[in-house]
């Protein structure tokens, strides 16, 4: 140390760090940019990303349903929702109906596509007196709503794709018209996740999509809030992939953070949000699947007509949503189910008329409909285009269904 001075010492121990702080520096420059959608591979995915569904009315068939599911073969999309409803299949306590469930089963099942079924709906029967008039209401016993999951699942034990538990419980509405309750969602979710898994171990169960809304009152709670709610009370013990709901408020590129949004509810991309809640709960390893997509050409109704687009917009925007999701969401986002191949009793007056991409009348396809089917699609390692050497797709060329479930189905 002779010949050294303290200065002189202090002086090269300042050099010393600024070289390593500037070293440190150009190192993380140079790393990989930290994406925290993809922090972490996904474990036992449920579903090939991505996984092409749509969302049906085929319960009630006036002629419509078997066209439906050509329809949906034409678009190269591999699975198709359905609502089985509680009080349809068991309109009356231990009576069960299971002809149009029977008849939808074989249908999908004659054309190589793959079902996913949406339970709830509970008859009037099994809901507490308050809650009849509500659009869907919890039931008063749970025991009663495990037995008709399970007698589902036992009927088609390995002949469903999925089960989607309930569907946006996070507002009143679908609640009995009565405040959200997360913790009683779970504990719903729970009764039925037994019952199904009991029945059918093999099951995939996709927990409800969540309503996005501004609302944080009585009549609705926000889906990031109800989605954590659900992680506090321990909602993901009883499924596989978690469910969430991604209308078209606005372009799909535009981003919960950008000045064009609004609000974070307000976009496509509010899928985004939902995934770092995920993350956050150290759930990052699990798969997500959109069980409800699509962009609204309503005119008629107020609460929906300030958020409408046109029809060219319609298709334009739903293509430009599932490049995002090719681009941006891949490997944990799965399914993605649109909206719709509509109720053919449907009317102007309903708000699910303009969010169809067929006229409901039967008329003919709507242009999302014919963008839809001729778009790029990419499932796993594998990409497909409708669009043959021969020009788009037309009807009457059926193409197979493309991203087949990660297990066949036996």
């Amino acid at each position: 140390m002779r010949g050294i001075t303290r200065h002189k010492l202090l002086g090269l121990c300042l050099v010393y760090l600024l070289v390593t702080a500037f070293a440190l520096v150009g190192w993380h420059a140079m790393q990989p940019r930290w994406d925290p959608f993809r922090a972490s591979a996904i474990a036992n995915a449920r579903f090939p990303s991505l996984t092409y569904g749509v969302h049906t009315f085929l319960w009630w068939d006036s002629g419509s349903a078997g066209l439906h599911l050509d329809l949906a073969r034409l678009m190269s999309f591999s699975h198709v929702k359905q609502t089985f409803a509680w009080r349809d299949v068991e309109p009356q306590p231990g009576i069960w109906d299971w002809t149009q469930a029977d008849r939808i089963l074989d249908e999908v099942e004659r054309r190589e596509l793959r079902l996913v079924i949406r339970l709830g709906q509970s008859p009037g029967w099994a809901r507490a007196p308050g809650a009849v008039a509500a659009r869907d209401a919890p039931p008063e016993d749970l025991a009663r709503w495990a037995d008709f999951c399970a007698a589902v699942a036992e009927r088609y034990r390995g002949r469903v794709s999925a089960y989607q538990i309930w569907n946006e419980p996070n507002l009143s509405r679908e609640w009995g018209d009565q405040r959200p309750d997360p913790a009683g969602y779970v504990a719903l979710l729970a009764a039925c996740s037994s019952a199904i898994r009991a029945s059918d171990p093999r099951a995939t169960l996709v927990s409800a999509g969540l309503a996005p809304t501004g609302n944080y009152d009585d009549a609705a709670l926000p889906d990031d809030i109800y989605l954590d709610q659900m992680y506090r009370n321990g909602f993901q013990r009883y499924i596989d992939v978690v469910g969430a709901h991604a209308p078209g408020y606005a372009a799909p590129e535009i981003g919960p953070d950008d000045e064009e949004a609004k609000h974070r509810w307000f976009t496509f991309r509010r899928v985004e949000d939902l995934r770092k809640i995920m993350i956050n709960h150290g759930d990052e390893a699990r798969q997500m699947a959109i069980m409800e997509f699509g962009y609204t050409t309503d005119r008629v109704n107020p609460a929906y007509q300030w958020f409408s687009v046109t029809e060219r917009q319609q298709a334009e925007y739903l293509e430009r949503a599932y490049e995002y999701a090719v681009a941006h969401w891949r490997p944990w986002i799965g399914l993605m189910t649109l909206i719709y191949l509509p109720d053919p009793v449907w009317q102007p007056a309903d708000e699910e008329y303009w969010w169809s991409i067929l006229e409901p009348d039967g008329s003919g396809p709507r242009p999302a409909y014919i963008t839809v089917a001729n778009m790029r699609k990419v499932c796993g390692d594998f990409e497909i285009s409708a669009r043959a050497s021969d020009g788009p797709v037309a009807l009457g060329k059926v193409r197979a269904p493309i991203c087949p479930d990660s297990d066949p189905i036996e």
